[in-house]
């Protein structure tokens, strides 16, 4: 029980009366329990255990957070909306939009529902990565003349692969205050969920349109022992899949995250290439988070020559040079590049003639 009153220690504002200027936080009678590496196992091994014995929780009366205003500084505040259940939200999410002088919004009419939901009037103004450069004055001026400005996108954490970023570097370079109010993100839900090491990850957001500059981005990731996080949009799954397994190989496993916090939320696990057979035929909805392992760093068995062979021959099928591929097979095999290289030269020399003689 020691952890439990440490937890409870460190959580004082749930626990003390509200200050005049802050919101009534609503109190909930949930059991405490000590959780650390040592009971891990008996913890998920009891089914009947007390955390399915919960008290039910207060209703939330949300026109508490409507009702009052609180004495927020004016600047930027870079709101955590939902990604998909709109009761993820926090308290003070809901306290700075409701108090703010106007919501800065990736798309107004998906934005309008969340606030619908919760009742709050703040006026809305568009703000999308087609018209941030020409907003970003127009918001500036009103951050200098005091106004507080919240700014949402349509799901999850502004400035993570959505607008936010380059407003936030304005203000900064500005003095212009700049507060961070956390929330739900996708890469963070579904690397917490996903299985596979969280110790050390890499985001990478969307890959570039272009097949070239795509093709160098996952090139550049292939040997890192870091789990790598992608959001990839539905119609392109296929297209990644097959670029994926072509560079990173196809036994490493991955997990493709959909629908996160909704009904029909689900979290696919398998290797590259299981995931290639099982979208083959099947295209889900909705934008995707798909994290794959990164390298590891015990090397197997060297691979035979015919199978170096082939997988040479398969990467300069799909458009790589000859010298890439030797690259790409060293660092995912335990064969030396050296003879990956002699290989290559005895088997493709015809064709590395033809290129360093272009070069």
């Amino acid at each position: 029980m020691m952890l439990s009153r440490r937890v409870a220690a460190a959580l004082p504002f749930r626990f003390a009366a509200p200050a005049a200027n802050q919101v009534p936080i609503p109190k909930y009678r949930l059991p405490l329990i000590s959780f650390h590496p040592q009971n891990v196992a008996v913890l998920c091994s009891r089914s009947n255990s007390s955390l399915s014995q919960q008290s039910e929780t207060e209703h939330v009366d949300y026109s508490e957070f409507r009702s009052q205003q609180s004495n927020l500084k004016p600047g930027l505040y870079l709101v955590g909306t939902p990604i998909g259940n709109l009761e993820d939200i926090t308290f003070r999410a809901l306290r700075v939009l409701n108090s703010a002088n106007v919501i800065l919004s990736e798309d107004t009419r998906h934005s309008g529902k969340l606030l619908h939901h919760y009742n709050i009037k703040t006026p809305l103004m568009s703000y999308h990565k087609f018209n941030e450069s020409q907003r970003e004055q127009l918001v500036l001026k009103r951050l200098k003349e005091g106004e507080i400005v919240a700014l949402i996108s349509d799901a999850g954490t502004p400035g993570i692969s959505d607008p936010g970023m380059e407003l936030a570097k304005l203000c900064v370079s500005e003095n212009i205050l700049v507060v961070p109010i956390p929330g739900p993100c996708a890469l963070v839900s579904a690397l917490s969920a996903s299985g596979l090491p969280t110790h050390e990850f890499t985001f990478v957001g969307f890959l570039p349109k272009h097949s070239g500059s795509r093709r160098k981005r996952l090139m550049s990731l292939a040997d890192q022992t870091a789990t790598q996080i992608f959001y990839v949009p539905p119609h392109k799954l296929s297209q990644f899949l097959e670029e994926a397994s072509s560079i990173f190989g196809d036994a490493r496993q991955c997990v493709i995250a959909r629908e996160m916090t909704k009904l029909h939320e689900e979290f696919w696990r398998g290797t590259v290439r299981e995931a290639k057979e099982v979208f083959l035929m099947r295209q889900p909805k909705g934008e995707l988070t798909i994290l794959i392992e990164g390298q590891t760093s015990s090397k197997v068995e060297p691979p035979s020559d015919s199978e170096l062979e082939d997988e040479l021959r398969e990467l300069i099928a799909s458009g790589e040079t000859l010298s890439t591929a030797v690259k790409l097979i060293a660092g995912r095999t335990s064969a030396s590049k050296k003879t990956i290289y002699s290989l290559a030269l005895k088997k493709f020399g015809k064709q590395l003639q033809v290129e360093d003689d272009s070069n």
